[in-house]
């Protein structure tokens, strides 16, 4: 089979977008650069406009390279007489990375000063703000207000981080990282079908100890689990994601709990309260060793005796104990007959929809960056997706979650 190529393995929201890239006066400034560059390799139209203050940290013609415009920094140059109302009109999201105080300031009280402040005042579409400054001015009071403010009415906040700031100081207030303001456009972009719902994901799968270098496991990368979440977080969902993927990083938004075993597992679904929706993408277990051995096997002892017992049937257990108005999702990775297998462990689980892939199948399932699945519903709906990214197969689960849960309500 010949190997496909695929577009980068996130949601496709961006591709097509016209963004308003806004860029205040700060030091951070800089980082405006690997935004601008991440939202244009992902298929988005980027429009760069700084503030004057701006341009004293960051060269125009630095954006103006990498935008798919050359940076706007006046409403008095060029041949638009309203280029603010053009702007704001045509933008499908504005993002302002770094947002400064004075921006704050301004945005909240409807103060349009430059041609930055008068596109966020001249637009219907949605704002996103990473505010950035030191410290002390984060966490004054005015400050504060003020994105309480741009917060209740609707406008997308990303919140600042904990670290080194200008002049060698350390503390709260440092621009939050480029993935996380990228990811934070895709949600303001994407559709809104989960919001305020509590998803709940599982992801990778658990190895269970032999002794202390040994453990029964298997081939499952959480790359499937991973993309889930970062889909549901997308759609406005809170996110639990119970993972075994050390190696791989939580998408921004996420609440992450590491585990390791089948029984970690299950006590980190319990513990992380009632979720609307349940989605176990996680290669759980059946079986573990009675009685790990706490030392290291040697090979000179001969060969161990290795007596396994069943683990608990996570899913199963959720599927018996579910509230109404629950959606429960789960996996099934075979080799052949996905439809018949897959509408058996609906049945068996008690679950709204089953999602089965066939891992025999080149670039499908375990360690690949692609997927190809068949999405059986408890209605008796059936659809196939192709092999796509596993980024794409997310946005096919959660459309289906999104049905299902629109019929029952």
């Amino acid at each position: 089979m010949t190997a496909a190529t695929f577009p980068p393995d996130s949601p496709s929201s961006l591709a097509g977008a016209r963004i308003v890239l806004g860029v205040a006066g700060g030091i951070a400034a800089y980082k405006s650069v690997e935004i601008c560059r991440r939202l244009v390799d992902a298929g988005a139209h980027v429009v760069p406009v700084m503030t004057q203050g701006a341009t004293r940290f960051l060269g125009p013609t630095t954006l103006s390279a990498l935008a798919s415009e050359p940076v706007r920094t006046s409403l008095w140059e060029g041949s638009d007489p309203i280029p603010h109302t053009r702007l704001g009109q045509t933008a499908d999201v504005i993002v302002v990375a770094p947002c400064t105080a004075r921006v704050l300031s301004a945005y909240a009280h409807g103060l349009s000063s430059d041609l930055l402040t008068n596109v966020l005042i001249a637009t219907r579409a949605p704002v996103v703000v990473a505010p950035a400054m030191h410290t002390e001015m984060w966490e004054h009071p005015a400050v504060a207000a003020n994105v309480a403010l741009l917060a209740d009415r609707g406008v997308h906040i990303v919140e600042p981080g904990v670290g080194r700031l200008a002049g060698g100081d350390v503390g709260a207030g440092r621009l939050a990282e480029p993935d996380a303001v990228v990811a934070a456009v895709e949600a303001a972009l994407g559709p809104k079908d989960l919001l305020g719902v509590h998803v709940l994901v599982t992801a990778g799968g658990t190895r269970e100890p032999i002794d202390a270098v040994r453990v029964v496991a298997n081939r499952s990368s959480g790359r499937q689990g991973h993309a889930l979440a970062a889909e549901a977080r997308r759609r406005g969902a809170r996110v639990t994601l119970v993972t075994t993927a050390d190696e791989l990083a939580v998408p921004a938004g996420v609440d992450a709990v590491r585990v390791e075993t089948a029984e970690q597992m299950r006590t980190a679904v319990h513990d992380a309260g009632s979720a609307d929706v349940v989605v176990m993408a996680a290669a759980v277990a059946d079986f573990r060793p009675v009685a790990p051995h706490a030392s290291n096997l040697k090979k000179t002892d001969g060969v161990p005796v290795v007596e396994l017992e069943p683990t608990i049937d996570i899913l199963a257990e959720l599927g018996a104990a579910r509230t109404p108005g629950t959606t429960l999702v789960g996996f099934a990775a075979e080799t052949d007959d996905l439809e018949r297998y897959a509408k058996a462990k609906l049945a068996a689980k008690g679950v709204d929809l089953i999602v089965a892939n066939d891992v025999s199948v080149d670039q499908v399932g375990f360690g690949h960056p692609t997927n190809a699945v068949t999405l059986v519903a408890a209605d008796g709906k059936c659809r196939e997706v192709a092999l796509t990214t596993k980024a794409e197969v997310s946005v096919a689960v959660f459309d289906e979650v999104a049905r299902i849960r629109s019929t029952v309500r």
